[in-house]
């Protein structure tokens, strides 16, 4: 069953490739959404598909790449959204 969700990571997560990590992990799970920094230093973004594929993202979400470090990994189920072919790296 899909679902999407929408998450929000704090810690030392800009400067580390974390959202180039997020989009690989997402891609590799066949999953859709986007990924980007914010202006107060934090990741956010949306992911979509099957839910133990997201399940995987989030646990790959809260450790991070190698250089990050989590200390806050929020989030919460939205809307599905209907048209996504990949998932990407924007800007806010």
């Amino acid at each position: 069953m899909s679902k999407r969700i929408s998450f929000r990571v704090h810690g030392k997560v800009q400067g580390v490739f974390f959202r180039d990590f997020t989009r690989r992990n997402a891609n590799n799970y066949s999953l859709t959404g986007w990924v980007r920094n914010t202006s107060d230093g934090k990741v956010e973004g949306e992911a979509q598909g099957d839910e133990a594929a997201l399940s995987k993202l989030l646990e790959d979400l809260s450790q991070g790449p190698e250089l990050a470090r989590v200390v806050k990994l929020e989030k919460s189920e939205i809307d599905l959204k209907d048209g996504e072919e990949s998932f990407v790296v924007t800007r806010g």
